[in-house]
């Protein structure tokens, strides 16, 4: 059966159709023509959006990153002090992480194929998120040096505990508690001071 679809947004549709066939079945289970006959159109269709299937991978990259950067971003404006605001950001990195664990796999690849491309751009949007909010609380006291040690090691504790979860090693909730307490370390320590005011 045709998947229906609006002129125009045949793009969007052709995403969502690879996303959730990215989730079922990895990224080894993605291509252009089975992405068409799932979608519904012919398999020449697809290419007039994605020139191959790595521009297919890198599109849905890309989206990853900007889905992320809308959570993150709602999760940093929320009214509140800065460490719990990036508590929330924690919270909300390890809920994309575990949610979209195929698409999060993808991103993160798709950064390191091409360093200088729109997704590594999208990822840089990301993370400028959390930079540009730490500047502004630590009232530029914090270099930039400091700023980006601290924003790695976030990450890598996030995506850390975001894996335990998808290996079914810990539960959501226990995943929950870890991001408290990876935070309250991570706020608490001697890099934390450089980065935030002490309050």
């Amino acid at each position: 059966m045709r998947r229906p679809f609006h002129h125009g947004n045949l793009r969007a549709v052709l995403l969502e159709q690879a996303e959730a066939m990215l989730r079922e079945s990895g990224v080894d289970g993605l291509s252009l023509r089975e992405l068409a006959r799932q979608a519904g159109v012919s398999h020449g269709a697809p290419r007039s959006h994605f020139i191959d299937r790595q521009a297919l991978l890198d599109a849905l990259a890309e989206q990853g990153f900007d889905r992320m950067a809308e959570q993150v971003g709602a999760a940093l404006r929320t009214p509140g002090p800065i460490r719990e605001r990036i508590r929330l950001v924690g919270r909300a990195y390890v809920g994309f992480a575990v949610d979209n664990a195929a698409l999060m796999e993808l991103m993160f690849a798709a950064k390191s194929n091409d360093p200088a491309g729109p997704v590594n751009d999208a990822a840089v949007r990301l993370f400028t998120l959390l930079d540009g909010t730490l500047a502004d609380s630590a009232g530029g006291r914090a270099d930039d040096g400091a700023r980006e040690r601290f924003k790695l090691l976030f990450a890598a504790s996030m995506q850390g505990t975001a894996a335990l979860i998808t290996s079914r090693r810990i539960t959501p909730a226990h995943g929950e508690t870890l991001v408290d307490d990876a935070t309250d370390a991570l706020l608490t320590s001697q890099l934390g001071a450089q980065v935030l005011p002490r309050r």
